[in-house]
């Protein structure tokens, strides 16, 4: 089995961030099905070389290994870990050095749905620089390292505070996490009848020291591991002069201080707050997919009710889209579950279907009008097949997720699959080649509404 999907050994610099994209999807594929993966004993390998190591030191080290399991009593597994280790080495033979980013070698024989045994070799050269050595030899294999490449991403965190409360939080990628929160209750600027003004006055301003000292505190607990600034930058964000009393304060660690990127006003405290501080601080988190995502699918909810006419959604009118060459950027949800399946007729004639995975026995895909079976020449799930060809049909290839509201809008309400357009369509008079798909969104059905209720935002 070649390198996993294709993974190549190439810098971050060297990548566009379309192609990064792409490899971190191919990436979480991977881990997915290397996840569920179970062997019939310890007979499973995982491997890994960081960069600047030496492929003949891990063959002598394999070579050792080699000798221990040959002791192993189990006849079956002796011989299941003999095979799994040579040919671990004999995919290193592959390779003069370890690439630049590391390498990752799997290997063994792995249980299939059915019962079957299958023997899988998969080598991984990393997008980016992988600093973990790694050898194990198990019934499952070990992906955490691959795991970390993903959480890898540029972390902001967010400190949203208001005179109810404090939200701490962090911005990777397009996951966003709430680290941890609390509710105060500080006196307001006017007390009972009777007080003495100046005394209510200090009572409050001590009060009010005491809460910024604690968000303080805080702060240290949350964003500093190991006597490091766990995060890239810092976003202060609140609906009074709280925020900047922070920001000014002796008493806020100077690591973070120096953090500190954007310091805005939210008309919300807690996770409302923390929404509208990630979209108030959009130009310095740029870089961030969440970003990214949101101004997207934005632009293609602009086009939609703009009625230009330069979009397309489902998977029948996409593929048209396509064909076509009027994609100019090509969105898909990074779960959609449909397949493309590729079959022969009696007659020779090649058919392509789109279908749910719960469809592959649904005869009217696979039997003819005669009642004669199909003959299935390729299946393979539809996201494969574009990041495969996109490049091909001249559009480019975002990845969006459903954890954003529009993103989860798009997901469930467009079939997870869509496009903006070079130049209008119009897919009613549309009469090129046909694919018959499963279960597509149709978009003349009066009775689908966009609710807020129907959806879960995920959020």
């Amino acid at each position: 089995m070649a390198s996993a999907f294709g993974l190549a050994a190439r810098s971050e610099n060297e990548m566009s961030e379309q192609d990064k994209g792409i490899e971190q999807w191919k990436m979480k594929k991977l881990i997915q099905n290397l996840s569920k993966a179970r062997g019939n004993g310890t007979s499973m390998i995982s491997l890994i070389i960081p960069p600047r190591d030496q492929i003949s030191r891990v063959q002598k080290m394999l070579a050792d290994e080699f000798g221990t399991a040959s002791n192993i009593k189990s006849r079956v597994t002796r011989l299941s870990v003999l095979d799994a280790i040579t040919s671990t080495q004999q995919r290193l033979k592959l390779y003069n050095k370890v690439p630049p980013n590391g390498l990752l070698v799997y290997c063994g024989t792995v249980m299939t749905d059915d019962g079957k045994e299958k023997k899988v070799t998969i080598d991984i050269e990393p997008f980016q620089a992988i600093n973990t050595s790694l050898y194990l030899c198990d019934n499952k294999f070990h992906v955490e390292a691959l795991k970390e490449l993903l959480e890898n991403e540029e972390k902001f965190g967010f400190i949203v505070m208001d005179g109810n409360g404090t939200l701490f939080g962090t911005l990777c990628g397009n996951t966003r996490e709430i680290l941890h929160k609390f509710m105060v209750d500080l006196p307001k600027k006017h007390g009972r009848g009777g007080q003495s003004s100046m005394r209510f006055g200090r009572i409050r301003m001590e009060k009010r020291h005491a809460y910024v000292k604690k968000v303080a505190e805080v702060a240290v607990q949350m964003f500093i591991v190991q006597d490091k600034v766990a995060v890239k930058g810092i976003v202060l964000a609140g609906s009074a002069e709280l925020k900047s009393e922070l920001g000014d304060a002796d008493f806020f660690d100077p690591r973070l201080k120096v953090k500190i990127i954007k310091v805005v006003d939210v008309s919300y405290g807690g996770e409302n707050g923390f929404n509208q501080a990630i979209e108030l601080s959009a130009e310095c988190l740029g870089s961030v997919k969440f970003i990214q995502e949101k101004k997207l699918i934005q632009q293609y909810f602009d086009e939609i009710s703009q009625d230009t006419g330069k979009y397309c959604f489902g998977v029948d009118d996409t593929l048209k889209a396509l064909e076509g060459g009027a994609v100019e950027t090509l969105i898909v949800w990074e779960n959609l579950e449909t397949l493309r399946v590729l079959v022969k007729t009696v007659s020779q004639e090649e058919q392509t279907y789109y279908i749910k995975p719960e469809q592959q026995g649904d005869p009217k895909f696979f039997l003819d009008e005669n009642g004669l079976e199909k003959e299935v020449l390729d299946t393979k799930p539809l996201i494969e097949y574009l990041t495969e060809e996109y490049k091909n049909f001249g559009c480019a290839l975002e990845f969006v997720t459903n954890k954003s509201t529009e993103g989860s809008q798009f997901c469930k309400g467009f079939g997870g699959i869509g496009g903006l357009l070079r130049y209008r369509m119009d897919f009613g008079s549309y009469d090129g080649a046909e694919a018959a798909v499963g279960e597509d969104f149709d978009a003349d059905d009066d009775s689908v509404q966009f609710n807020e209720e129907d959806f879960d935002f995920g959020l």
